[in-house]
């Protein structure tokens, strides 16, 4: 017979049988240390803020309109030759660091008018949590999917037609 149990005290955890639970835990597992989720998501949300201020340095210095640039390209304009929902957005994206929005706008309209409000709202949301020590999700509805889904493909089929 293994290692007996004991339940903690004020406890009333139970095994089924009688006997000690299986795996040797209780059911009702404790709860995370909040000084450490709130560390956690504090470190997670300056993480990302780092990151992305990194990757547009990065970006304000190597020009994607130019050909030769360490940028990567588009996998599905690769194997297909068309452009898909967000291609034009690292140069969309170089073109708003530079204060150029026609230029942003010509590069993909889509992206700037939905996507960068969006992702703004988003990512604002999540550094406003994580500094404050709690954590956002992002849980879209299936109707929103659906929605975004639908836009995607519209806008992809709308810029190859039109060229």
């Amino acid at each position: 017979m293994g290692p007996s149990y004991a339940a903690p005290s004020g406890s009333s955890y139970a095994a089924p049988d009688g006997g000690e639970p299986a795996g040797g835990e209780p059911d009702d597992r404790r709860r995370a240390d909040p000084r450490r989720v709130r560390r956690t998501t504090l470190l997670g949300a300056v993480g990302v803020t780092g990151l992305t201020a990194a990757a547009c340095a990065y970006l304000w210095h190597t020009d994607p309109h130019r050909p030769g640039q360490l940028l990567p390209r588009c996998p599905f304009n690769v194997m297909t030759g068309l452009l898909c929902p967000v291609c034009g957005g690292t140069r969309m994206a170089y073109d708003l660091l530079h204060g150029d929005l026609s230029a942003a706008f010509h590069d993909n309209a889509a992206l700037l008018v939905l996507g960068v409000p969006l992702a703004a709202y988003v990512g604002g949301r999540l550094l406003y949590e994580g500094l404050r020590g709690r954590r956002y999700r992002v849980r879209p509805r299936t109707r929103t999917l659906a929605v975004a889904l639908v836009v995607a493909v519209v806008w992809g089929v709308v810029r190859n037609v039109t060229g």
